[in-house]
């Protein structure tokens, strides 16, 4: 007798397990439908948000004042180079200061066509002087070559009298005339000025901008370079 009711229990033990199980399946996935996360799990997230928050603020003030910094950089940059009445193009003033950047290579030597006379270097038809065997004084020690928007812009560094002077010719039509002192040598017309503390003559010829400029000089040497062919 006991050995056959205790086999009925265990028969009916057996055919009910699946289905407690199916039941506890059930209320588990209820619960995590239903359910919202603990209290004490809820309290730290709200606890935590003013925190996210000010570092994402933070973050982002910082952001926004890399790009007004970028943004300011770049707006001095375009003031300095534009001149006054003519947006977009660049100015003599800009030339004088790339020239200030100093040499990137080594100066042009004489032109084989012409040696005494001129460089191996030039822009369009206007070429630069060689001043040391015209006897001036006036050795080519370096050049370097910039663009400045559609511009090319070629520097010629020469070394005499103690001191350095970069002559500078700008590619494509005349650059707009600045304020300054005007003096006619030869058939040119000069304009003398200073810009950063540096003296500078500019003029025109075969349609380019051509700009001289140095310290430790004078204005009539380097108007007397500049008026020199």
């Amino acid at each position: 007798m006991e050995d056959n009711s205790r086999d009925a229990v265990e028969s009916t033990g057996k055919s009910d397990l699946p289905e407690l199980e199916h039941r506890v399946a059930a209320a588990l996935q209820q619960a995590a439908a239903t359910e919202r996360a603990p209290a004490r799990l809820r309290a730290r997230i709200e606890a935590d948000r003013p925190r996210a928050m000010a570092v994402a603020r933070r973050r982002m003030a910082l952001y926004g004042g890399t790009l007004a910094s970028s943004a300011a950089v770049v707006l001095l940059v375009v003031v300095l180079l534009l001149p006054a009445g003519t947006p977009g193009g660049p100015s003599v003033s800009a030339a004088a200061t790339i020239a200030v950047r100093g040499p990137t290579g080594p100066g042009p030597g004489p032109d084989p066509h012409s040696p005494v006379a001129r460089l191996g270097q030039s822009v369009g038809r206007v070429y630069f002087p060689n001043w040391a065997d015209q006897g001036l004084g006036w050795a080519a020690v370096g050049q370097r070559t910039d663009q400045l928007r559609d511009r090319r812009m070629v520097t010629v560094y020469y070394q005499g009298h103690g001191t350095q002077i970069a002559y500078t010719i700008v590619s494509g039509s005349a650059l707009p005339v600045p304020a300054g002192t005007v003096v006619r040598k030869g058939a040119e017309r000069l304009r003398t000025l200073s810009v950063d503390g540096r003296l500078v003559v500019t003029w025109r010829r075969a349609g380019h901008t051509c700009v001289l400029t140095g310290m430790g000089v004078t204005a009539d040497q380097l108007e007397q370079l500049a008026a020199y062919r």
